[in-house]
């Protein structure tokens, strides 16, 4: 997939209060452009990247089930992420440095109308297929209700319409692990937090998996250890992949950009909201996902006219949406072939 940048030159005004004299945007899409093909718009996770064949490949490119050939791929990289749209990590112009934490605390709702104007940019009239898991997901559902006319076909993997208390309490503790690193604070250098960072990784990736899938992939090889260790290594590895990709202030910033998921504020509460989406939907959960339980996806696809409720089985927890390409492949097919 091509890379772009994107220079947006206008005022933005961000929810929560605050503004940008501008925005810098950067998103992958299908090489060649938009030509008329059938448009598939996919939002990505936390901590990924705006070219989902990087983070997806078993279903995100040519000859594969999301055809980059066949169909025109896109997807922007959201505010606040650290691979190349504007967040704390970029230089405020002002004052030459990193802005740290005077850049404008951000909603979903902010990043949604930044991803719409990617889609101008790039000349696309209409979104055939959304598709988003995780926080891509809190951005699929707040596209469908802030821009109702431009998507015709969405699909919510692994996500919720408001965050619950229980992940907001991750969240907090992972800002709790950045804030305890002493050089986060500091704002010296975007290496500052990275400590932190790495703790806040391994709680996170506690959220993310199952204890199933834990103890069949860390179990201890050795039955006569004193110590286990094993899967000790595995949360201290994962922290350290992150931390060498990833900056602290990005990710205290997403994490505030999960806690403000709620689409029912300002439009008379969560059902009246899901109530009002016209474009046809596919929800999917999965049955071991701790965060985005699926009982509670059944209840949100309750609310949404016509929506049509699947579970997939993983032993993997909330990461099955990047595992369990077949069991998506399968429930994705009839949608895709509809388009």
């Amino acid at each position: 997939m091509e890379r772009h940048e994107f220079i947006y030159d206008r005022p933005f005004e961000f929810e929560a209060g605050g503004s940008l004299p501008g925005l810098k945007l950067v998103y992958h899409c299908s090489e060649g452009g938009y030509h008329g093909q059938k448009v598939i718009w996919i939002c990505h996770a936390l901590t990924a990247n705006s070219d989902p064949s990087d983070w997806w490949p078993q279903l995100v490119g040519e000859g594969k089930f999301f055809d980059t050939a066949k169909y025109f791929v896109i997807c922007g990289n959201i505010l606040c992420s650290c691979y190349g749209s504007s967040g704390p990590s970029s230089i405020d112009p002002l004052t030459g440095k990193p802005y740290y934490f005077s850049f404008p605390k951000t909603t979903v709702r902010d990043m949604v109308r930044a991803l719409d104007l990617i889609r101008q940019h790039a000349g696309v009239p209409r979104i055939d297929l959304l598709v988003g898991a995780s926080i891509g997901g809190f951005q699929a559902i707040e596209y469908t209700l802030m821009y109702p006319d431009v998507i015709r076909k969405a699909a919510f993997i692994a996500t919720l319409e408001r965050v619950t208390p229980w992940l907001t309490a991750f969240e907090e503790s992972q800002r709790m692990a950045l804030e305890a690193d002493a050089g986060f604070r500091a704002c010296e250098s975007l290496d500052g937090g990275k400590e932190g960072l790495k703790c806040a990784r391994s709680i996170a990736l506690i959220s993310y998996r199952s204890e199933d899938g834990y103890n069949r992939t860390q179990q201890e090889q050795d039955e006569d250890v004193i110590f286990a260790d094993r899967a000790g290594s595995y949360q201290r590895y994962q922290g350290k992949k992150l931390a060498d990709r990833f900056d602290a202030y990005s990710y205290w910033y997403l994490s505030y950009g999960v806690d403000s998921q709620n689409v029912g504020r300002g439009r008379g509460g969560v059902k009246a909201a899901l109530g009002g989406i016209k474009a046809d939907v596919t929800v999917i959960s999965i049955d071991s996902d701790v965060i985005f339980p699926s009982h509670a996806m059944e209840d949100m696809a309750a609310m949404i006219p016509g929506a049509d409720y699947h579970m997939i089985s993983s032993h993997f927890g909330h990461d099955g949406f990047l595992l369990e390409a077949d069991s998506i492949t399968r429930l994705m097919t009839p949608v895709l072939e509809s388009l």
